[in-house]
């Protein structure tokens, strides 16, 4: 058995959702890197689309780019099916387009509240009965959500945004007794505290980024790049036997 070779994607087609900067591109340019052709996602088209997939493009020569803003409902599937006209039958589903909103639990609106629970949570959903069918034909598929460490340490001014991570790693437990009879892995991974545009921000004071770093048991804040070899053990042949897990990618930090 060649173990380097278990990790090759080539033949297979990908959907990466949110993939047009940090966490998702990275996985887009592994899946690509990997031999798989790769559908980029983001929600409108944009600058930072496009060199995306001019850098998968570069891997990966039939690689696309399709648009939509996932929290309207009809999105999700529409995205499966374009992707899958333009590159064939998905063979991996990666959802990690997100929203995350900071605010104190008692100031959070029902519209903000809606907004991240459609996009984190009923989005991922959609996706995954969009693409499953084509899978469970092919008797292959990999599903990966991107889920969060908050999911085991919520932060206090994101409520809403822990407990849809937190519901879709549960509806990824449930759904990998369901469709691993028809060949389809399904996994969630939970990245720490990367620094993506997301995380910048707050972590430019210096005096929160300490404190952070201290609740880290490695004591450094994750890159992007970081969360690719899990994805693409959870993607691959490598993987093969490994279903309904939580993979954290967090520097330790949702240790007791």
């Amino acid at each position: 058995m060649n173990s380097i070779k278990t990790f090759r994607l080539d033949g297979r087609a990908a959907l990466v959702t949110g993939s047009s900067r940090g966490i998702g591109r990275a996985i887009a340019l592994g899946l690509a890197e990997c031999g798989a052709v790769v559908a980029v996602h983001g929600s409108k088209p944009a600058k930072a689309l496009d060199e995306t997939l001019a850098e998968v493009r570069k891997l990966s020569p039939r690689s696309v780019a399709v648009t939509g803003d996932l929290s309207q409902s009809e999105v999700p599937a529409r995205i499966v099916a374009e992707a899958t006209a333009a590159l064939g039958a998905l063979d991996i589903l990666v959802v990690n387009a997100s929203i995350q909103i900071r605010k104190p639990w008692a100031e959070v609106t029902q519209a903000a509240a809606e907004q991240q629970m459609q996009v984190n949570f009923h989005a991922t959903l959609r996706m995954i009965q969009a693409a499953v069918p084509a899978m469970r034909a092919k008797k292959w598929g990999r599903i990966l959500t991107v889920g969060s460490v908050q999911q085991q340490r919520p932060h206090p001014d994101m409520v809403v945004y822990a407990a849809s991570k937190s519901a879709q790693e549960n509806l990824v437990r449930n759904l990998a007794k369901q469709v691993g009879p028809d060949g389809i892995t399904i996994n969630n991974l939970a990245p720490g505290v990367i620094l993506t545009d997301r995380n910048v921000p707050a972590l430019s004071d210096d005096a929160y980024a300490a404190r952070v770093r201290e609740i880290i048991p490695l004591r450094f804040f994750g890159e992007s790049e970081d969360c690719v070899g899990a994805a693409l053990l959870l993607c691959s042949d490598a993987g093969r036997y490994i279903t309904g897990v939580d993979l954290l990618v967090d520097g330790g930090m949702a240790l007791p």
